[in-house]
């Protein structure tokens, strides 16, 4: 069980650094890859094959800013849920490149989470629906969560 980041550009890597931390909280392992969609297709394509044909119990996170084919390319090609967390550098880059993560074409599910922490966590419940450990974590922190309004 594990988390798959393809990024788009290395310099994605400080936010997926906001999620990587977030996933030692819940004991989930992480793999890292550099591909672009729009650079090196045949990369993504053959990261996603090789995770297609082996191990089961994964889901993708994608970082890609303006226009993300990135998390398309990988969710029309994996068998994985695909969540995609891209990176804004302030509010209005974030209104201005949003649209390229949440129109995603028809048959092309991607998932797209803003918060980092919120990531993670949507990770985390993912691969808990078959690891009784991990969704006794998320039963937990659910439960946390509503004791701190008591």
């Amino acid at each position: 069980m594990k988390v798959v980041f393809i990024l788009g550009s290395e310099v994605d890597q400080p936010h997926a650094d906001k999620i990587i931390a977030e996933l030692g909280a819940w004991g989930l392992e992480h793999k890292l890859h550099v591909a672009s969609a729009h650079k090196v297709p045949e990369k993504v394509f053959e990261l996603v094959k090789g995770y297609n044909e082996g191990e089961d119990d994964l889901v993708y996170i994608t970082i890609a800013g303006r226009s993300n084919g990135l998390s398309g390319v990988t969710a029309a090609n994996a068998v994985h849920p695909v969540i995609a967390c891209p990176p804004f550098k302030s509010k209005e880059d974030m209104m201005l490149n949003i649209n390229s993560t949440l129109q995603m074409p028809s048959d092309t599910p991607v998932l797209t989470v803003i918060d980092p922490k919120n990531a993670a966590a949507a990770a985390a419940r993912m691969l808990g629906l078959k690891d009784a450990d991990l969704k006794k974590k998320v039963t937990d922190r659910i439960a946390e969560i509503k004791q701190s309004f008591n």
